[in-house]
């Protein structure tokens, strides 16, 4: 109250019976000031007019709960990005974001470590050289290039875009499955250096059905043409099945099946998926849409189930003027939409609240329900997890050494949840 309230250590200057007249104010610091300034304010109760009306600190649906440093392990930022992701990551609470789009050995890798520097908040995922897919000894060249990408420029993981299984054809025009052997030594090289790979395998289930007005994801599909697979394309549970083919093959690589193992509309595949799997994590970035949507109990016991398999993400894209939050359309969000973009998957993970928005509405109108996470399983997930297994250096820990290097372990690591038979 400044002055109209309680002095510091001394007497309560309000009269509880009505307003104060300026001969009851000089009344009273009369008596304070003859007592030594010693007078004790009362304790202000819930029933007293001077109880504070303030709410706790913290969020407006978890009131009291302080945010730890929070990890992106799933971004996309353009190489005149950096500053704006700087930025992004102050007005947002990240201690640190992952680099998917990273360069490849003979576009650019070599000069990132000196971009880097500049922005150490960030750190980069190594990409192949898809258009030498048809050249002999494919594969052997990729692991050679991954292993000279991590242990000479401090890259920490490999990222495997949609072309696999997708767009991606041989020397003879044939297409590339997923489980395609040629890549066996770059998965193996991956588990022997031991960072993960992100693998982004298919897409939507909406993407694989007619652009009309009833496909739920019709406005985004509208804008991104080149996004629909309903014709010409293999089907999407082939796709998938290749993949987990693939990640059985190579037990002692970590793969992080992104979006959620990018089948996010039918939650007991994802169980299975991990449950099968001990070498697989996966993440929640453009994918909070269909998670929400199922019965908010069932995914809150997922994710404390697998609480450490799950990386926080978000698939932000930024570049000096481009933003993409999950997903774009025709007009450019602004920077107030990137604070509502977070903060609809803080409330998300955090709150309690039924029927609210989804990140990106774009990707679909309807509302998702909140999972109130307990506090040590939104440690893991906001940066624990990418702490352990993309060997980052842990944001809430005093200066010191970093984290082990590459190669000093495989897998997942910190033990995975046992699901109830």
């Amino acid at each position: 109250m400044a002055l109209w309230g309680i002095m510091p250590g001394c007497c309560p200057l309000w009269p509880r019976g009505g307003a104060m007249t300026l001969r009851s104010l000089t009344a009273t610091l009369i008596v304070c000031l003859a007592a030594g300034g010693s007078c004790k304010a009362e304790p202000a109760t819930s029933s007293d007019p001077r109880a504070s009306t303030e709410a706790p600190p913290g969020p407006a649906w978890r009131p009291g709960y302080t945010r730890p440093p929070v990890i992106d392990a799933h971004a996309h930022i353009m190489r005149d990005g950096f500053d704006r992701m700087d930025r992004a990551m102050d007005d947002n609470g990240l201690a640190r974001a992952v680099n998917l789009s990273g360069p490849t050995l003979g576009r650019g890798a070599k000069d990132e470590p000196a971009l880097l520097a500049k922005h150490p908040r960030v750190n980069d995922f190594f990409n192949l050289e898809w258009r030498m897919r048809g050249r002999p000894g494919f594969g052997e060249m990729m692991a050679r290039g991954l292993e000279i990408a991590v242990k000479e420029y401090g890259y920490k993981g490999l990222k495997i875009p949609k072309v696999l299984g997708l767009y991606a054809d041989d020397a003879d025009g044939n297409r590339v499955p997923v489980d395609w052997p040629e890549l066996d030594p770059v998965w193996d090289k991956a588990g022997e250096l031991g960072v993960p790979v992100a693998i982004h395998t298919g897409d939507p289930k909406a993407f694989w059905l007619p652009v009309t007005p009833d496909n739920e994801r019709y406005e985004e599909l509208v804008v991104h043409p080149a996004w629909s697979f309903a014709t010409g394309y293999p089907p999407r549970e082939q796709l998938l099945a290749e993949r987990d083919r693939m990640i059985a093959k190579h037990p002692k690589t970590t793969f992080i099946c992104v979006h959620f193992g990018n089948n996010p509309e039918d939650l007991d595949y994802v169980d299975a998926l991990l449950r099968r799997h001990p070498n697989v994590v996966i993440d929640t970035a453009a994918r909070l849409g269909e998670i929400g949507r199922h019965p908010p109990e069932k995914v809150r016991d997922f994710f404390i189930r697998y609480h450490d398999r799950i990386l926080f993400g978000t698939d932000l894209g930024i570049g000096a003027e481009h933003l993409m939050l999950g997903s774009s359309g025709a007009d450019e969000p602004s920077w107030d939409d990137l604070k509502r973009f977070y903060d609809a998957h803080w409330r998300f993970f955090e709150g309690k609240e039924r029927e609210i928005p989804h990140p990106t509405p774009i990707q679909g109108r309807w509302t998702i329900d909140a999972i109130d996470l307990p506090d040590e399983v939104l440690a893991d997930i906001y940066y624990r997890n990418a702490v352990r297994i993309i060997h980052l250096p842990d944001p809430t820990a005093p200066p010191g050494p970093l984290p082990p290097p590459p190669g000093a372990s495989s897998g997942p690591g910190g033990g995975v949840v046992p699901a109830p038979d």
